[in-house]
């Protein structure tokens, strides 16, 4: 891109888009398509219009600069990567759902530049970007929220003030916890109703009047049920989201019970390479014919598998001694009786011979030991 034409073209209307997953890709094409022009950088080059070699060399083109990358960490360093560029012209928007200390963060490393910062973080998913119709929930300073206001309503259908910088993050948290424990419990509805051999279009029809529908159940129940797990928000996303809002009650002395139980389903998910399926694949357990073994059993039958081969060593190797042995170690073997032994409760000992049920251990040791994440 040649650097004066494109110094040229900066305008009030350009926007910079940093991120193109599923919502900051939707966001930029929507915006182009309202008439605005779009730079984007991604940290792994796309072939997408008006991509640039560098975040410094969008924040020359754009005035306004959106930022949708995944986690903290993520955003943390994209600020700092644009920091140095930055001067009083600049306004950053940041939209990822972070801990409200990680926004917070991102803050003060741009106004340090004289810039200002507006916390937008976003409830809505790829479709809701496409047509520019996600509901923020921002934060930030009185100005900075007005000066924001026209960019963001080019890409939403609601704008919502919560308070200061890291306050949004905080609702989008709490709001997140939410639609993950009530896919949770969509996903347990539904494998009842099949157990039982019922439709499971009759349970969507009666949930249809029933209070606790919404809109999130309209969207995701009949893709459970036809298996349509194409990301529209991911598990390696929504599990991000519960491990903060852990970390949270953990520091604020909450027992998050719902939450922990949503948050072990999503990471069961990762476990089994699901984490760029959409969330709702926390149902794929409840409804296929044959559940494949849990984690934890497929750790039993690895064990299992190593006792036999162990077994067939000692079948095959000459017996040993006993002379010296006294009469009752003599008397019980306990090589073929594996223990679980959770030393931290105090010596509770329990015989791991029967198949462990899908997800006790976890849940067992979460509960034992909650202070660990």
């Amino acid at each position: 891109m040649d650097r004066s034409a494109s110094t040229s073209r900066l305008t009030e209307k350009n926007i910079g888009v940093i991120g193109l997953g599923i919502i900051g890709r939707g966001i930029a094409a929507h915006l182009r398509r309202t008439g605005y022009s779009v730079f984007v950088w991604n940290r792994s080059p796309r072939a997408v219009p008006n991509f640039v070699g560098s975040p410094g060399e969008l924040a020359e083109l754009c005035n306004y600069i959106q930022i949708f990358v995944s986690d903290d960490q993520a955003l943390l360093q994209t600020v700092e990567q644009l920091s140095e560029h930055l001067t009083p012209r600049h306004m950053i928007l940041a939209h990822s759902t972070v801990a409200p200390d990680s926004m917070r963060a991102a803050a003060q490393i741009v106004e340090r530049r004289g810039a200002r910062f507006v916390e937008a973080s976003f409830t809505g998913s790829k479709p809701a970007a496409e047509k520019g119709e996600l509901i923020y929930y921002v934060g930030g300073t009185d100005l900075a929220l007005r000066e924001a206001r026209p960019i963001l309503q080019a890409s939403s259908k609601e704008i919502i003030e919560i308070g200061g910088v890291g306050d949004a993050s905080a609702v989008k948290i709490a709001t997140n916890m939410i639609t993950a424990a009530s896919i949770q419990a969509a996903a347990e509805a539904l494998g009842l109703v099949r157990a039982l051999g019922l439709p499971m279009e009759k349970f969507i029809e009666a949930m249809r009047p029933n209070a606790s529908y919404s809109g999130t159940l309209a969207m995701k129940l009949p893709k459970m049920i036809s298996r349509d797990f194409d990301p529209q928000f991911s598990v390696k996303h929504m599990l991000k989201d519960m491990q903060i809002a852990c970390h949270i009650a953990l520091s604020h002395y909450l027992d998050l019970g719902v939450t922990a139980a949503a948050r072990d389903q999503l990471l069961e998910q990762m476990q089994w390479g699901q984490g760029d399926d959409d969330y709702s694949v926390v149902a794929r357990k409840y409804l296929q014919d044959a559940a494949p073994e849990s984690y934890e059993q497929q750790q039993h039958s690895g064990e299992e598998a190593q006792h036999a081969e162990d077994n067939e060593e000692i079948a095959s190797s000459p017996a040993p001694k006993t002379e010296n042995m006294s009469p009752k170690a003599a008397a019980v073997d306990t090589s073929e009786q594996p223990l679980l032994r959770l030393a931290e409760a105090g010596a509770v000992v329990a015989p791991t011979t029967p198949p462990l049920r899908r997800g006790f251990l976890k849940q067992l040791l979460s509960r034992l030991s909650p202070g660990q994440e």
